[in-house]
This record gives structure tokens, sequence and C-alpha cells, in this order.
């Protein structure tokens, strides 16, 4: 049985959630606005919106790491881990503000498949963050934070497919330009999942 971490300071817990429901929330909402392309400005603002909630999370985190003498796990390990979910809707929100700004008329499937991807990978970070408060079941949490690896593996050799594709088969080079830059952020979108997994992954076995 894992032991629990230094009940001192639990509001750390509680941020760490709120950040990684509203991680989830932004990558729902990004998976909707590619699976159905419609009212992309309404839809785009309440992703936009979901970001602006995140910055205020992790402002509130690293305001309360600086007023709190013991901390519940290491203070680079909170910093960090607040910077990496936030980076997470940076990148969702960034993807959702280039289809605006690139003009994009339709998604294509790869673009869908990332985004459910990021999801996917999100709700696994997310079930990792309840679970960082009382480490009474590691097997499961490793369970989820190699699930996190693999979907990043999964979205990397997509991304790299898409990407390929889009120069053997586009002929018009801004169209390249836009979708491999959109393809890159979708990505890295879950590569700040593993970040943030990869984290929880450290904190754990530090503190088991």
């Amino acid at each position: 049985m894992g032991l629990r971490l230094i009940p001192r300071e639990e509001a750390f817990f509680d941020m760490f959630n709120a950040q990684a429901d509203n991680v989830v929330e932004g990558a729902r909402l990004l998976k909707e606005l590619l699976e159905d392309y419609t009212d992309l400005d309404q839809k785009r603002m309440m992703i936009e919106k979901t970001e602006n909630n995140g910055d205020e999370i992790t402002h509130k985190i690293i305001e309360k790491l600086n007023t709190t003498f013991i901390t519940p796990i290491d203070r680079e390990d909170i910093h960090a881990l607040a910077s990496a979910l936030d980076d997470i809707l940076d990148y969702i929100n960034a993807s959702a503000q280039r289809l605006h700004l690139y003009g994009v008329l339709t998604i294509p499937e790869d673009a869908k498949s990332l985004a459910n991807i990021i999801l996917r990978a999100a709700s696994e970070t997310q079930a990792l963050t309840i679970n960082m408060r009382n480490l009474k079941d590691i097997k499961t949490m490793k369970a989820r934070w190699i699930e996190v690896n693999r979907l990043e593996n999964e979205g990397d050799k997509v991304s790299r497919n898409a990407i390929a594709a889009l120069f053997r088969n586009e002929s018009n080079p801004i169209e390249v330009i836009k979708w491999k830059d959109l393809y890159e952020h979708l990505e890295t979108a879950i590569d700040m999942c593993e970040d943030a997994a990869n984290i929880i992954e450290s904190v754990v076995l530090k503190n088991a």
C-alpha cells in the first residue's frame, strides 16, 4: 500500500484537480469543434475561456506555493505540474485560434483523430491528478501513465503520417504551411499531457 503524501496543505490537490478538469473540458470542446465544424467563433471563444480559466488556476497555485511553508510534495514538482497542465490548454487554445486565423474551411480526418487522442490523454491525466492525494492504488496509476505514453506515441504517428501526406498530395504551399503548423500544435498538446503524466509519475515514485 502506498503512503499518504504529507497531509499539510491539501489545497494544492484541489487546485490540480480543478486544472485537470478544465483541461478535459478544453479538450472536449476542441474535439467537438473539429468533429462539427460549425459556429467557429462561438466555439473557439469557449475554448479561449477555458484557457483563461486555466491561467487563473495556475496563478492561484503559484500564489499559494509562494505563501506556503510546508508543501505536500516538492515545491519544484508543484510548479512543474501546474505549468504542464497549463501548457496543455495553451496548445489546445492555440490550435482552435489558428483555425480562425488561417481561414480553415474543412477539417481532415487526421486532425479529428488527433483531437480525439488529446481528449483521451487529458482524461488519463485527470485520473492521475485525482489519485495523487492518496496513493493507495499505484498499480492503476502506473497503468494510466503508461497509457498516456502510448497515446503520445499514437499521436506522434498520426501527426507524422498526416504531414507526410501533405507534402505528397497538397499542391498549394500555403495549405501545407497551415496544416503542418496545425498538426504540430495538436500533437504538442498530447506531448504536454505526457509531460504532466511524467511529473506525476516522478511524484508517486518519490513519495510511495
